[in-house]
């Protein structure tokens, strides 16, 4: 069995647009489906691929450790998350076309399954990027995040931590916390919330005043309460708050977790499955993060491809604590992908179908062609015009 070669779908979905790889085999019918969606990188992923692709044919699509090894090391140049982000989308493809080849779900490929649902979370909203990223005012908040459990999900996420510099303002902290309270009021004391941070804290001291805020109905943990690179940072928060603390969203490859895991800074690793490298790469971060008795919890605001890859991570990682998904970003997320995502009662179900399960409709994906994503981190602004972490 050979590749014989690999092509890209965009399609636009409001805040993103989702690449869909394909790789095509030299076997009648097989072939495989990822995705390497990369907000505000989409051209230059696709370039990407264009470049990778020539390691990538001709060879066999079931030596995936091999294949990604190629990738790596024959470009000479060490690669970032564009990079990163181009090899994931093949990964997931070649993983695709494995179990197709086999009649197995790639759950089973990736050690089995140690789970019988899937805990999952949502957004206000369901992942609309006004409901996600324009929500500040406690009423609304409390609003969107009543109609998310009366979908039935168990947990959900929320995105109001004020634009912030080196220090917390009293109106930021007063707002932070009156969010946090009309949220928990509504929703009750049996949803989780988790509150993301976005990296806009400039310095600790000022994550832990808000953190401080939050604590008292307690968030099932916060994420990303300081921009990626300050380890240091994130040491002092963890020692002084008994939150637990996520983060590893814009982190690639195991050599970026790794400080995190041996400081133990952290309680829950967010790996992207679509930006670390794909899904062979998830899993051994994981067992990292598993020997330092860290939970996995892989951030996902992506495609639907993207969401069936997570699943089979899920079903297969014994670390595993919940997944992000935004199922509602666009109204068509559900025809232009048929999957296995079945949610139900707040859980995922359990796939059988052969491979990721995933198909495209190619027809509806053209229907949404590449469209230059808004550059919603304009907003980023403090009131003396300082530029922030978005």
């Amino acid at each position: 069995m050979k590749v014989t070669g690999i092509s890209t779908r965009v399609v636009n979905a409001a805040l993103r647009n989702w690449i869909f790889v394909r790789v095509d085999t030299d076997q009648p019918g097989l072939y495989g489906w990822g995705e390497a969606t990369l907000e505000w990188k989409t051209r230059a992923v696709v370039g990407t691929l264009e470049d990778l692709a020539p390691l990538v044919v001709g060879r066999d699509p079931r030596d995936i450790e091999a294949i990604v090894r190629r990738m790596h090391k024959l470009g000479f140049w060490r690669l970032g998350v564009i990079g990163s982000t181009a090899i994931s989308g093949i990964e997931l493809a070649l993983w695709d076309i494995f179990g197709k080849s086999l009649g197995l779900p790639v759950w089973r490929l990736l050690g089995g399954r140690v789970r019988d649902r899937v805990a999952v979370y949502t957004h206000l909203g369901l992942g609309k990027p006004d409901a996600v990223y324009g929500t500040f005012e406690p009423q609304d908040v409390a609003e969107r995040a009543c109609e998310v459990v009366a979908l039935g999900y168990r947990a959900l996420k929320v995105v109001f931590i004020p634009y912030t510099h080196m220090s917390a303002t009293r109106a930021g902290l007063r707002q932070a916390a009156a969010a946090m309270l009309a949220l928990r009021e509504a929703v009750g004391p049996d949803v989780e919330i988790m509150v993301d941070f976005h990296g806009r804290c400039g310095s600790w001291q000022a994550a832990l005043e808000y953190i401080g805020e939050l604590a008292p109905h307690r968030p099932m943990f916060v994420e990303e309460p300081l921009p990626p690179a300050d380890v240091a940072g994130l040491i002092k928060l963890a020692q002084m708050t008994g939150v637990p603390l996520a983060t590893g969203e814009r982190l690639v490859g195991r050599e970026e977790f790794a400080p995190l895991f041996h400081a133990r800074a952290i309680e829950i690793a967010q790996p992207d499955i679509c930006h670390v490298g794909g899904l062979a790469e998830t899993k051994k971060i994981a067992a990292m993060a598993e020997t330092a008795g860290i939970g996995v919890a892989p951030h996902n605001p992506l495609g639907p491809i993207a969401g069936a890859a997570a699943l089979h991570f899920a079903v297969s990682t014994p670390n595993f604590v919940i997944q992000e998904e935004m199922s509602g970003v666009v109204p068509w997320y559900g025809e232009v992908v048929q999957g296995p995502i079945k949610l139900v009662d707040g859980y995922w179900r359990i796939p059988e179908t052969p491979g990721l399960g995933v198909e495209v409709d190619e027809a509806v994906a053209l229907q949404h062609p590449y469209i230059q994503e808004p550059f919603a981190t304009a907003a980023a602004i403090i009131d003396d015009g300082t530029l922030v972490d978005w």
